[in-house]
C-alpha cells in the first residue's frame, strides 16, 4: 500500500498541514519539527505526489531548457550545470534541441508551454525569433532567460558572455605574432557568428589590411561540421595566397581546421596558427591542443538557473542584462608567424 501524506503526519507526530509546509516550501517550520518531518519521510520512503502538488500549487517544478544543439559541448556543458543548480532548488528541467531552426525553436517552446514548465530557458536562439520579438511576447506568459542573445529583447533577462571582446582579442593576439593574412570560419544563422563577423571585418579595416577571407561552413552545432570546416578548409589551403592563421567560431569548426591541415601535412603552429571559441573539452584534447576563447560556461550556467528561480520565486523583475568576461586560452595551436 502507497504511503501518503496522512502516514507522515502520524509517524512524525504532527499535522498534515505541517507536513505540506515543509513539502511545499511555502511557509516556516520550527527547525526540530522540520528534521521530524524529514526523518519520517525517509524512514517511510514517502514520495510526493507531483501531480497532485501541481495542481494545487500551480507549479509543476520543471524548467524548460531549449538548446540550438546537443553536439557542440559548449550547449551540453551549460545545461549540466542549470540542472545542478536547479536540482538544488527542487526542480528538474525538460530539453530540447531545434537543431537550430527557427520554426522547430518556436515549436519547442509552445510544447513548453503546453507542458506548463514554470520557467524558460532559451540557449544561443534563432536570430531571426530575437529579431521579430518573439520571446518578448512569450516573456508576457512565462518567466524567461536568454543565454547569449543580445542585443535584440527588452522584457525579456539575459545572460551572456562579451563576445565582441573575445573576438577581438584573439584577432589582436594574432596580429601581434606577425600574421596579417587571417582566416575567418562562420557557421550559418546565428547572431553569435553575425557578431565575430562583424568584429573580424572592423578589425581587418582598423589595420589596413588586404587579405579577408570569410568562409561559411553551414550548420555551426552539427557534428557534421567538422568536416565541413575541413572541406572547405582544405579548398582554401591549395590557393595561392593562404592564411597564416585561422579563427574559427567554435572548437567543432577549429577541429575541422586541424583536420585538414594534417591531411595536407601542413604544420601547426610552424605553418598556420588556429584558434577556436568555446574553450570547450575538445579544445583540450585536440592535437594540437587548441589556442581557443574560454567563456566561464560553467558560470553561465549557474547564473541563469539562479536567475531564472528568483524570477519564478521571487517574481524577481525580468529585463537583467546579465555579461561575463572572456580570456582567451593561448595553447600549442597558435605561434609567431614565419612567413
Amino acid at each position: 500500500m502507497a504511503v501518503n501524506i496522512s502516514d507522515v503526519a502520524r509517524e512524525a507526530g504532527v499535522s498534515i498541514s505541517t507536513v505540506s509546509r515543509v513539502l511545499n516550501n511555502n511557509y516556516p517550520v520550527k527547525k526540530e519539527t522540520r528534521e521530524k518531518i524529514e526523518r519520517a519521510i525517509e524512514k517511510l520512503n514517502y514520495k510526493p505526489n507531483i501531480v497532485a502538488r501541481s495542481l494545487i500549487t500551480r507549479k509543476t517544478s520543471m524548467i524548460g531548457v531549449i538548446v540550438p544543439g546537443i553536439t557542440n559541448l559548449f550547449f551540453p556543458t551549460i545545461v549540466e550545470t542549470i540542472e545542478e543548480y536547479t536540482k538544488n532548488k527542487g526542480y528538474s528541467i525538460s530539453l530540447s534541441d531545434t537543431k537550430g531552426d527557427e520554426v522547430e525553436e518556436r515549436n519547442r517552446v509552445e510544447e513548453m508551454l503546453i507542458r506548463q514548465v514554470d520557467g524558460l530557458i532559451v540557449i544561443d536562439p534563432a536570430h531571426e525569433n530575437l529579431k521579430k520579438g518573439y520571446y518578448d511576447e512569450i516573456s508576457k506568459k512565462i518567466p524567461i532567460l536568454i543565454i547569449n542573445g543580445l542585443p535584440y529583447g527588452h522584457r525579456c533577462s539575459f545572460v551572456c558572455y562579451d563576445e565582441e571582446a573575445g573576438a577581438r582579442e584573439v584577432l589582436q593576439y594574432l596580429f601581434e605574432l606577425g600574421h596579417k593574412r587571417i582566416a575567418f570560419v562562420r557557421g550559418d544563422r546565428s547572431l553569435s557568428y553575425d557578431i565575430k563577423e562583424g568584429i573580424y571585418r572592423e578589425f581587418i579595416r582598423s589595420k589596413g589590411l588586404e587579405y579577408e577571407k570569410v568562409l561559411n561552413v553551414g550548420m555551426g552545432n552539427s557534428i557534421e561540421v567538422v568536416e565541413k570546416s575541413q572541406m572547405q578548409i582544405e579548398k582554401l589551403l591549395f590557393e595561392e595566397e593562404r592564411p597564416t592563421a585561422i579563427f574559427a567560431c567554435n572548437d567543432l569548426m577549429a577541429v575541422g581546421v586541424l583536420k585538414a591541415c594534417s591531411k595536407l601535412g601542413i604544420k601547426i603552429p610552424e605553418n598556420i596558427s588556429v584558434v577556436g571559441f568555446d574553450n570547450t573539452l575538445i579544445a583540450n584534447i585536440a592535437h594540437p591542443r587548441l589556442t581557443s576563447v574560454d567563456l566561464n560556461i560553467k558560470s553561465i550556467g549557474k547564473i541563469a538557473a539562479l536567475e531564472l528561480i528568483d524570477i519564478i520565486e521571487n517574481r524577481a523583475k525580468m529585463g537583467k542584462k546579465i555579461i561575463l568576461n572572456t580570456s582567451l586560452i593561448v595553447r600549442e595551436s597558435s605561434s609567431n608567424c614565419i612567413i
